[in-house]
């Protein structure tokens, strides 16, 4: 099977969606092809943080008048991925005062609004602040969701005419009379694939040019072109709480380190992180001391987290670029900066553009950046938009609230609803049927999972990152099945069944390093709710084998907790890494 467009992006996180995005929007033929589902790799493991440029106003200042920049300009274009939180940059009695100045200084220097908060402002701000801080920076940190953003700009590049393939990772980077001509990709198995007839068939995709945008897997890429791209992963874990404990991101006022910030993220708090480096982006140690040590260090900020609940963790990595002979030996120093790769002039090799490092927040600059400069390559004569056109979805607060009215959108859930899908609510929540909600932690109902699967297939983690089903309190326990319920009969019972199966696993993956306490009797009542009362393990009833839950300490555990056996079953213990 062969095909071939202008140009074809690698990779299907923020930076491969807002590149394939502004090239498609200059009028570029454009295919971008992700090895998962969209957000697979970094950017669906992130904690949601819209930088302000306060965390690196003083180690790293180009990056954070980059993001400060950025940040306005995402409020404008993605209104509805973003929440304007507001941050707290808060000294603890052992921190530093002259790195306080530091802080404060390095924000006005690069722009960034700063504004001295005392003890007592900031806890009228945060009541749950501990009470022995000593003083607060206010910046206009925010909290985004990334998932929505990826399929907004994703929704965006079919708009304007290109192609989006998810499940089809890259086998081979195609070079003729040296020059990269195009890539080799398997269209794999997932659920999303089968109504489209290509499960399991090769697929050779000719280009005129290809960009690796593939984050901390750009070295996989370089290899297979034979190139060598630099970047060196850095692992960190994200611990998700079971509601938001603050409502404006808490960063501790302190040079580098790890546990020293909260985001508050929808209808949970998300503490990080962690910042070491792995030599592979896939196979690395998840540990649960890391877990922990979120909770003891930040619990010195916001003292409530150690009474509060974990429901999940997860761990992301990060593609931090070192250019060569710079011999920095630290993860943590190494500069936030993106930069781009021209494989022509670099190393000989005409054709393929890596884009590295950078920042979920600067990712539309990133794509500005490497779209110009594909656009020159190509003799494509128009100029970026996208800091000017909204995303699909976003649209002005009068609007939004016009048609909340409209549709009588003042409860809770309903308004919930009309924030997800911003100006596309008219077209999804106007159905004749009833449209009862589906996923009660969220609130989502059954009419935007239909909408997501009519975008997505019958893969049900698809369908999460379209509509945040299943990625509350109860992670998919009461309405992982009724979401496949949605998928008959207009797929076969089998089909249905195993797209549940996957979903549950996935959402199963982030639990093993929370289960303590209250979140334990949560995962047994999951699995009396999934294994037995629904058999999702598929085992007959054998009363010699049974899961051993008097393994599990009622206080948190020291030593990484490993659960019941199960295979491929939809209670499998295996680690993950899905974010949120």
């Amino acid at each position: 099977m062969e095909s071939s467009t202008g140009v074809l992006v690698i990779g299907g996180g923020s930076t491969g969606t807002g590149i394939a995005r502004d090239l498609a929007m200059r009028g570029a033929d454009v295919t971008l092809v992700e090895q998962g589902n969209l957000t697979h790799g970094t950017t669906g493991r992130m904690h949601g943080l819209l930088h302000s440029g306060g965390r690196y106003a003083v180690s790293d200042q180009e990056s954070a008048k980059e993001c400060i920049q950025e940040n306005r300009v995402l409020r404008d274009i993605a209104s509805h991925c973003v929440e304007m939180t507001g941050g707290l940059f808060v000294q603890r009695p052992e921190d530093t005062d002259e790195y306080f100045q530091k802080k404060l200084e390095g924000c006005r220097e690069c722009d960034i609004p700063a504004e001295v908060l005392s003890p007592e402002e900031a806890r009228e701000i945060e009541p749950y602040l501990a009470k022995d801080i000593k003083r607060a920076i206010k910046v206009p940190d925010g909290a985004i969701d990334p998932f929505r953003l990826c399929v907004a700009n994703a929704v965006s590049t079919e708009n304007h005419g290109g192609r989006v393939e998810t499940h089809a990772p890259v086998t081979d980077v195609l070079i003729e009379d040296g020059e990269v001509v195009g890539v080799e990709v398997e269209h794999e198995t997932g659920q999303g694939k089968r109504e489209h007839g290509k499960a399991g068939q090769t697929e050779k995709i000719y280009a005129d040019h290809v960009v690796n945008a593939t984050g901390a897997w750009a070295g996989r890429i370089g290899e297979m072109a034979g190139v060598e791209v630099e970047v060196r992963p850095s692992k960190g874990v994200m611990v998700v709480m079971n509601c938001r404990q603050v409502d404006t991101v808490v960063n501790r006022c302190q040079p580098k380190g790890d546990a020293d910030i909260v985001v508050p993220h929808e209808t949970t708090a998300i503490l990080g992180t962690t910042d070491e480096e792995v030599d592979d982006p896939e196979d690395y140690p998840e540990e649960q001391w890391e877990v922990d040590r979120m909770i003891d260090e930040l619990k010195q900020l916001v003292p409530i987290l150690d009474e509060a609940r974990t429901i999940r963790s997860f761990w992301g990595v990060r593609p931090l670029y070192e250019p060569p002979d710079t011999g920095t030996s630290d993860p943590t120093d190494i500069t936030r900066q993106f930069f781009l790769l021209d494989h022509d002039d670099r190393d000989d090799l005409p054709g393929m553009t890596s884009i590295v490092g950078g920042k979920f927040t600067t990712y539309r600059m990133m794509a500005e950046t490497i779209s110009d400069h594909v656009s020159e390559r190509l003799g494509i004569d128009a100029e970026c938009r996208t800091a000017d056109v909204p995303l699909p979805g976003s649209k002005d607060e009068t609007v939004l609230n016009d048609a909340m009215d409209r549709f009588g959108l003042r409860s809770p859930i309903a308004r919930r609803s009309k924030q997800r899908l911003g100006n596309r609510a008219d077209e999804v929540l106007d159905v004749d049927e009833a449209n009862p909600v589906i996923c009660q932690c969220e609130g989502v109902t059954r009419a935007e999972i239909k909408d997501a699967v009519s975008q997505a297939g019958t893969d049900l983690n698809a369908v999460r990152i379209r509509t945040r089903a299943s990625m509350g309190n109860c992670q998919g326990g009461f309405c992982s099945r009724a979401m496949a319920d949605v998928l008959h009969p207009e797929y076969e019972e089998e089909i249905a069944r195993e797209a549940y199966d996957e979903l549950f696993q996935e959402r199963w993956k982030g639990e093993v390093h929370a289960l303590w306490g209250e979140q334990l009797s949560q995962a047994m009542l999951n699995y009396a709710l999934h294994a037995t009362t629904l058999n999702a393990d598929s085992d007959p009833a054998r009363l010699d084998q049974e899961v051993d839950f008097g393994a599990f300490d009622a206080g948190r555990p020291t030593d990484a907790v490993e659960g019941a056996e199960g295979g491929d079953s939809a209670v499998a213990t295996d680690g993950g890494h899905d974010g949120d």
